[in-house]
């Protein structure tokens, strides 16, 4: 374990359906660099996570709505993927607006796999370089980006991968960019 994200508190955002191994090996990551994680959601409670977007896998504790919930709290946001996750979060007004105001904010914004959905639905993919899953690449061109086919993009304070392959270099880049943004 390190101190490298010491004082550093970082949000995931995830509904129902959340690829269980994207929000996990992230959030595992980030604290054992010595961050502070919290789970937003639609509603406190718990969210159902799944494997490979079919086979239930178990529950997350959330801890608190993303309504209830202000950019300035945290200092990066992490947009784990499965299909049900982000369509979920792009029908919610609240959950979209925080990923618009985070996104604006100039802080690390994090998405894997088909969580960068939200960030077309927030209006923040238009003129910015990602990858995501291939399935969702067209609609990330519709909205304007320049999609590229790689384990893991920056683009400023954007920062995107492909699927659960790409979580090693995915999690490190997060940390590295964490790193070197300001706090709060």
């Amino acid at each position: 374990m390190s101190n490298t994200l010491q004082g550093k508190k970082i949000a995931f955002l995830a509904a129902d359906g959340v690829e269980k191994v994207e929000l996990e090996r992230p959030r595992a990551a980030l604290e054992d660099a010595g961050a502070r994680v919290e789970l937003l959601s639609l509603e406190k409670g718990e969210i159902q996570a799944r494997n490979h977007d079919l086979e239930p896998a178990g529950t997350f504790a959330v801890d608190r709505a993303v309504s209830a919930s202000a950019v300035g709290d945290y200092d990066g946001l992490v947009l784990p993927g499965g299909t049900v996750n982000p369509d979920k979060l792009r029908l919610d007004d609240s959950a979209v607006a925080f990923v618009r105001d985070f996104v604006d904010s100039g802080k690390p914004v994090a998405a894997i796999c088909h969580g960068p959905w939200t960030l077309v639905e927030a209006g923040v993919a238009k003129g910015r370089r990602l990858t995501s899953y291939p399935s969702i690449r067209t609609d990330l061109r519709n909205a304007g980006a320049d999609v590229v086919d790689e384990e893991v993009v920056v683009d400023g304070n954007l920062i995107t991968s492909r699927s659960p392959s790409d979580l090693d270099a995915f999690c490190a880049t997060i940390i590295e960019q964490l790193a070197h943004a300001p706090a709060g």
